[in-house]
């Protein structure tokens, strides 16, 4: 197609849709503007538009219900598929999001993230890509490419400086323009002129004085500069003025109430809005609703899906394309022939965290544990495990499998939801202790009381802390006393973190192995919020073992010295990486560095398999044989990592943050708003950029990884194009085995009249190769990479050095080109 045709077809499309507009009363308009309820928008029956559904979350879908009973696929977290540093993980990662979305109705998915890894620090790191904007910028235009092309609408979040948790509703980020410009819109930017991004997602945050929802930032560059003709969505309650109706954001999340309705048509008639204003966004929204599908008669705009995936198999692929191998002695991969007994260990390796906490969160229908992955791949060798040291923090759900219906005569529990007088208003059979709700059919909002009744059946005896998280009061019963009454209040400030990473309370309980015992939680919530009196959060379960940890270790040495191999897995909790609060330092919780350090002077044959979402500190890295990264792993984490432990699949991994030995060596830390305010006063040295400027030697550098065979680089050729240069690398694999290498280029200029990094990575790109076979890495360079934002992109004339190798650590290779006027 033309863009003569191209355009004269967007024409007329925006003339049918104006059609439609030009039909509906101002008051019409004004209501699709505001979510009908916590997930979805107005239908409007006589214009043919339906409702649309909105779904959380970038690594999965939940759909309109967070219910175990409409499970949903849990893929890796964004730090793995960065991690992979392949857009076509990502666009595949995009399309079996789609296909997800497609299953329970969605219309739009409210991602990916891809705010930037500023600081480790970042509660919500798990959930973005980078902090490379180039890198970001690459995997989320393929990801949004990959759900676009199925029908479903991508949402890029959260537009923008949105990269940090503490006071994330009031902060004002204070940012200059060059790394505004630079850095974190240049991560939203390919994204939108590239792939065409059907939504983009304002956030809570002031960026300069303004709150992100009522940004001049939202018209431009992202309308006027990058041709974005989407929805501007909000962060959930982020909007909360006239002022932003009155900018160019197009709706406003959730409803029915909100800051706009009668006011904003008020607004209009006293010419405060203009009337021009809000049917340009309503002619967005039914743009939107046209391309998903929601809107009768435009069919022709409709984009029916083209993929077909099955998202269990990717889910296990796409863990083990981001397992970062940061160290290898030759023990791995491991030979199943030579192996006679693993000792496994650690918390993490039995109760794996597949995901980080927060809306990001999905319910799997089932989760293969790295105990499970391991035992699965070793079917003729002792498989020993040991708990190690106690991660979990507060209560967690029981065991489905321990679960009896006292009502149905079946699995589970049955929830009352009661009124003031202790009348049923609604009555459900769960499967799960763990309870989530968002509007939906349960009367969440005008219940008093919320009932929890099951017969569990513990698997040990001894002492249980039985009890709940959530915010309120609750009776705790067992066998028909009670043994509690207790409550629980949050200590944040922020509603979602209250909602979704509530605090735990509980009671001690005396169990005997296999006798059941009748248990019923009475909960009286306590809403803290009325953005979030329709919401609820209730988990039933039981609290862990604290008590003599010295014991817990001694058991794992044991296990270690009697077997061939020790596989520790380390990680963090629920309470260290989730939305709603930052990290409080990079240290493992609880004695998990201790438990590493005295399984490795057991067994010299030691692995340790890092569970965490973002970076940890590493004490023990030198004194163990191995160290694989391999972030949250959704569901199929398990079988994934053990692919790589034995060599089934390359650790196909390559670091997208840096990450530091200690905390007192990261150059950028600070998360924290300073009476209002979090001044980004590094300007354009962030992550790698920032250890570079100030001399610093991390543990691992961003781009590291190995693999399990070996390459060679060169030479490189250099071709010019219409918009940069192509470097070709050959690239070789030198080894006994097939492999993956990720060839980075990276910019200098060490005479520069102007402030610059180091160096910067401009490029990227995969190879795969069998063993003794060349492949050649292409990587293309756009001449906009070498520009510099001073009230727009400037050239500096002259040579530049463009470094090539397989980290920002690790560049044999360097290329000139030259920049001209």
């Amino acid at each position: 197609m033309t863009d003569t045709t191209a355009m004269e077809e967007a024409a007329a499309l925006g003339d049918r849709l104006g059609d439609l507009v030009s039909r509906l009363t101002l008051e019409d308009k004004v209501t699709l503007l505001t979510g009908r309820d916590f997930w979805t928008t107005w239908p409007l029956e006589h214009i043919g538009l339906r409702r649309m559904l909105i779904s959380d979350g970038p690594s999965g879908v939940r759909g309109e219900v967070w219910d175990e009973r409409s499970p949903s696929i849990n893929l890796p977290s964004a730090t793995a598929l960065s991690s992979s540093w392949d857009p076509e993980i990502a666009t595949r990662y995009g399309a079996v999001s789609a296909l997800e979305a497609r299953r329970k109705g969605v219309d739009v998915v409210l991602g990916p993230t891809i705010n930037l890894h500023r600081s480790p620090l970042g509660g919500r790191h798990f959930e973005a890509f980078s902090e490379d904007p180039v890198l970001t910028a690459e995997l989320a235009a393929a990801y949004v490419a990959g759900v676009q092309r199925n029908g479903v609408g991508a949402t890029p979040k959260h537009y923008v400086a949105n990269d940090f948790e503490t006071e994330r509703h009031t902060a004002d980020v204070r940012v200059g323009d060059r790394a505004l410009h630079e850095l974190y819109l240049l991560a939203f930017e390919k994204a939108v002129v590239q792939s065409r991004a059907w939504l983009v997602m304002s956030a809570y945050n002031s960026v300069n004085g303004t709150t992100a929802s009522e940004n001049d930032l939202l018209e431009t560059p992202l309308s006027s500069e990058w041709g974005f003709d989407g929805v501007v969505i909000s962060d959930w309650t982020a909007v909360r003025s006239i002022a932003a109706a009155a900018a160019s954001q197009d709706l406003a999340m959730p409803g029915p109430e909100g800051p706009w309705g009668d006011a904003l048509v008020a607004a209009v008639h006293a010419g405060t809005v203009t009337e021009a204003a809000i049917d340009r966004k309503v002619q967005r929204l039914l743009l939107l609703a046209a391309r998903v599908g929601a809107l009768a008669g435009f069919e022709d705009v409709a984009t029916e899906p083209v993929d077909t995936e099955d998202g269990v198999a990717f889910a296990r692929e796409a863990a083990a394309e981001g397992c970062v191998l940061v160290g290898n002695d030759g023990l791995l991969p491991l030979d199943r022939d030579s192996v006679s007994t693993v000792a496994v260990i650690g918390h993490n390796a039995r109760e794996a965290r597949t995901q980080g906490g927060g809306s990001a969160t999905v319910i799997p229908a089932s989760v293969i544990s790295p105990l499970d992955g391991i035992r699965a791949a070793f079917p003729d060798t002792a498989v020993t495990y040991e708990l190690g040291a106690v991660v979990q923090e507060g209560v967690v759900q029981l065991p489905p499998s321990a679960m009896h219906n006292p009502v149905t005569g079946g699995p589970g529990a049955h929830v009352r939801f009661l009124d003031g007088d202790g009348a049923a208003l609604y009555t459900e059979d769960r499967f799960a202790s763990s309870l989530v709700y968002f509007s939906g059919d349960a009367p969440v909002g005008e219940a008093a009381v919320i009932e929890f009744v099951t017969r569990y059946t513990p698997d040990h005896t001894g002492e249980l802390l039985i009890g709940f998280a959530a915010v309120g009061t609750g009776r705790i019963f067992v066998d028909g006393e009670l043994v509690a009454e207790v409550a629980a209040a949050s200590t944040s400030k922020d509603a979602g973190a209250a909602l979704l990473a509530p605090p735990s309370v509980s009671a001690a309980v005396d169990a005997v192995a296999g006798q059941p015992l009748d248990l019923r939680v009475a909960f009286a919530p306590h809403r803290t919020a009325e953005s979030t009196r329709h919401a609820l959060s209730l988990t039933v379960g039981i609290e862990a073992d604290q008590s003599d940890p010295a014991s817990k270790i001694a058991r794992a040495v044991e296990a270690a010295e009697a077997a061939d191999v020790a596989v520790v897995v380390v990680g963090t909790n629920a309470r260290v990486e989730s939305e709603g609060y930052d990290r409080v330092g990079l240290a493992l919780p609880c004695a998990q560095d201790e438990l590493v350090r005295a399984v490795a002077a057991a067994n010299p044959r030691t692995v340790v398999v890092v569970n965490a979402g973002s970076p940890i500190e590493m004490p023990w890295r030198h004194e163990v044989a191995a160290v694989l990264v391999t972030y949250f792993g959704g569901q199929e984490y398990g079988n994934a990592l053990a692919d790589v432990l034995v060599g089934d699949r390359e650790p196909g991994g390559r670091l997208p943050t840096t990450w530091a030995a200690e905390q007192a060596d990261v150059p950028v830390l600070d998360v924290t708003p300073r009476d209002g305010v979090l001044a980004y006063d590094e300007g354009i040295h962030i992550g790698y950029r920032a250890w570079l400027r100030a001399g610093r030697e991390p543990a691992y550098p961003f781009g590291a990884g190995l693999g399990y065979t070996t390459w060679s680089l060169g030479p490189v050729t250099v071709v010019d194009d219409a918009e940069g240069w192509v470097l070709e690398v050959p690239t070789t694999n030198t080894g006994h085995r097939a492999g993956k290498q990720v060839v980075q280029v990276y910019a200098a200029r060490a005479d520069s009249s102007i402030e610059r990094p180091v160096r910067w990575l401009v490029g990227f790109a995969v190879v795969r190769a069998d063993a003794g076979v060349t492949g050649t890495a292409r990587v293309h360079v756009p001449r906009r990479a070498l520009a510099h934002w001073a009230d727009g992109w400037r050239y500096e004339t002259g040579k530049f050095t463009l470094q090539v190798g397989t980290s920002v650590a690790d560049l044999p290779l360097a290329v000139e080109v030259e920049v001209g006027v």
